[in-house]
């Protein structure tokens, strides 16, 4: 039975596939895949998921390896093996609020997707603030009066300069990962160890 790998759909995807392709394996059928959320090659079964789904699939063994960014895990900590870094997806967590912006004498409002990496940001400078989770476009929080300020992963910083916000605060770099189901790295040992090994040395090289 091949190999089952899970892959984050969007800028990794196509991040790891540069890298997977220039590790010598095939990547015609993933680049051709048009709309399929599961595709086949001569040695895998890929198929694509969010980010913090791919971590799902992979805890609950329905993939055995799996690439995810750094903030997933830390945010959501799956209970995968989280094996080493991967030389794409870099970004960084980062506070932004907009431009000139005064602070208000009272309890902060902070929105984010990643309310637990926020909570303990805020831990650690002894601050209590009022997290407010959402879902997308976060940039809109302190646009619209809804937060004084956000807490997001930012890679390039256009879409916050685009949207009148600057950067208070970074505070965490992130990379992609390669992580790993706990039970398949021993039932399919011999098929996993080269590939992984593959992933390392290529990881070092970059």
């Amino acid at each position: 039975m091949k190999p089952v790998i899970a892959l984050t759909k969007g800028r990794l995807e196509k991040q790891f596939l540069k890298f997977f392709a220039e590790l010598g394996f095939e990547v015609d059928p993933l680049l051709e895949k048009g709309r399929k959320l599961q595709i086949e090659t001569s040695e895998f079964s890929f198929f694509f998921a969010k980010g913090v789904d791919v971590t799902t699939y992979v805890e609950n063994g329905i993939a055995d390896i799996g690439i995810v960014g750094g903030d997933i895990l830390i945010e959501h900590q799956p209970d995968v093996y989280n094996l080493f870094p991967l030389p794409f997806g870099h970004c960084r967590m980062a506070l932004a609020t907009k431009a000139n912006y005064q602070w208000p004498e009272q309890k902060k409002r902070i929105a984010s997707t990643f309310t637990n990496i926020t909570k303990n940001y805020f831990k650690d400078k002894g601050e209590s603030v009022d997290i407010i989770k959402l879902e997308g476009s976060v940039e809109l929080a302190p646009i619209l009066g809804l937060a004084d300020a956000i807490v997001d992963i930012v890679e390039t910083g256009t879409t916050l300069k685009e949207n009148g916000l600057v950067i208070e605060d970074e505070f965490i770099s992130f990379s992609a990962r390669l992580i790993a189901n706990r039970s398949s790295l021993k039932i399919k040992r011999d098929q996993l160890v080269p590939v992984i090994e593959r992933f390392k040395e290529g990881a070092k090289k970059a």
